[in-house]
């Protein structure tokens, strides 16, 4: 019986040795992570520089703080920056690819393809729809940025609304960077605070922030019948299959994505963002909608929450479809939404296809935000028209159904107050992006909370610990 079990352990031992050999341990994606990285530096670095107007200064300070090993400095080192045309070059020709990006009027910076030099400006996609008309200066607030000084209320505590300032810009994390904070109560500006070298023009990115505005585009066309929550994307997915109505990825309905749970490979998880998947066409210059049409199912759809910028452009690319127009589909944003709220400041960013990069590339200030914001807390009306049905707005903020067994915590492409937060209204909801970009919106309130960021490191800024603080100066 002894020489039995010896013998059960020895080849477990041997089977336990086998499979320990057959883990990968080399990093496959090492060439395409460096590629990337530079891939990233250009576009922060390009729109810090154009888009936001900031300097190299503090690009490399604060754009680039996240970055491991940014290359060069602000005095200079293996980049390029030509700006009278407005483009930037990352690195040196290698084993490792220059990597480019270009400003385009209308739209932020475009990166190009690892091949692709700067004789393919022209090439680019551009955006020349004229410009919303008048001075903001001279326009009241929330259609222009004129703000009347006022004393606050009587409804505002002014310590517990400086105290919440205080909380959100004396960060004991260095790592945590606040360059805004804006409070809207009752539709007025009851507090607005910039960070030095920052103001209420600066334009920032608002990394996954964007994904609510997608679905605040896709919803506006749903309302008009173009879209259904809950009929399938109609989509051509890749591979190309010889049968493909019998693809079972023809089940995939918009609710499916927009709720995160579309079923498909997450193929940005498991420390892959920055080495394939979608960082290629933020920062690599592939396709956005090839790459999120090449995913394989692996689970029944609505059944299973994990979060992937590709389920968002599956829903922009079901909207662009909709659209049908390319052009029509470039202006659509502006003349549906922002400029209808006066969202001057904001530039939504597409790949070098004209795609909207709507999961994270869109740049806009802390005013824009606001109305945003705005736009949700007044249920989808602004001075009188309904651009967004009510019903559009239940949907964003009802728990996605697969999300329930983790806390119910996440909608439509908003974030909800999770089961285990007591501290805060349950009917508050918020966009969220990296380095720290919320819009809170707080009905029971009537509140709109703007937090823009530069985090870098392990970050963790909590939008509901800061609409915590906020609310004490809201006096019931």
């Amino acid at each position: 019986m002894k020489k039995y079990h010896l013998l059960f352990f020895l080849c477990f031992l041997f089977a336990f040795a086998g499979f320990s050999q057959s883990q990968e341990k080399y990093d496959y994606s090492r060439y395409n992570r460096d590629m990337i990285q530079r891939g990233v530096q250009a576009i922060l670095t390009c729109n810090g520089l154009f888009t936001s107007n900031r300097t190299i200064e503090q690009v490399f300070k604060q754009e680039l703080a996240y970055l491991r090993q940014p290359i060069g400095t602000a005095r200079g080192g293996d980049y390029t920056i030509d700006y009278d045309k407005k483009t930037v070059a990352i690195g040196y020709q290698g084993m490792v690819p220059t990597m480019r990006a270009a400003f385009r009027e209308g739209l932020g910076c475009v990166i190009l393809a690892p091949d692709q030099t700067f004789e393919a400006l022209d090439e680019l996609p551009i955006l020349k729809t004229p410009l919303l008309k008048g001075d903001p200066s001279k326009i009241a607030w929330p259609d222009g940025d004129m703000v009347k000084e006022e004393a606050l209320s009587s409804e505002i505590d002014k310590g517990a609304l400086e105290a919440a300032s205080k909380w959100a810009f004396e960060r004991e994390s260095p790592e945590q960077v606040t360059l805004s904070l804006l409070v809207v109560h009752k539709g007025k500006i009851i507090h607005e605070r910039y960070a030095e070298g920052v103001d209420m023009s600066t334009r920032t990115r608002t990394w996954s922030t964007a994904k609510s505005i997608a679905v605040t585009l896709i919803g506006m066309m749903a309302d008009q019948g173009k879209l259904d929550l809950d009929k399938p994307l109609g989509l051509d997915w890749l591979p190309q299959n010889r049968n493909p109505e019998t693809d079972p990825r023809n089940d995939i309905t918009l609710r499916h994505v927009l709720n995160m749970s579309s079923g498909l490979y997450t193929v940005d998880n498991s420390r892959m963002e920055y080495a394939t998947g979608s960082g290629l066409s933020y920062w690599a210059g592939a396709s956005s909608i090839n790459g999120a049409r090449n995913r394989g199912m692996i689970r029944k759809p609505g059944t299973y929450w994990d979060y992937e910028n590709y389920d968002t452009i599956l829903g922009v690319l079901a909207m662009k479809k909709a659209i049908g127009d390319d052009q029509e589909y470039l202006e659509y944003p502006r003349k549906a939404l922002l400029d209808k709220i006066g969202m001057r400041n904001t530039l939504l960013s597409v790949d070098r296809f004209g795609d909207f990069i709507l999961s994270s590339q869109v740049y806009t200030n802390a005013r824009d935000l606001a109305r945003f914001g705005l736009l949700y807390l007044q249920n989808g009306l602004w001075n009188g028209e309904r651009l967004l049905s009510e019903e559009w707005i239940k949907f964003v903020r009802t728990p996605a159904p697969a999300s329930a067994s983790r806390g119910n915590f996440y909608g439509g492409q908003w974030w909800l107050v999770p089961d285990n937060r007591t501290d805060v209204p349950k009917d508050a909801y918020s966009t969220a992006g990296n380095r720290g970009q919320f819009t809170i919106v707080v009905p029971s309130h009537d509140l709109v909370i703007v937090r823009r960021g530069l985090d870098y490191g392990r970050q963790g800024f909590d939008r509901w610990d800061l609409t915590r603080e906020v609310l004490k100066a809201i006096k019931e």
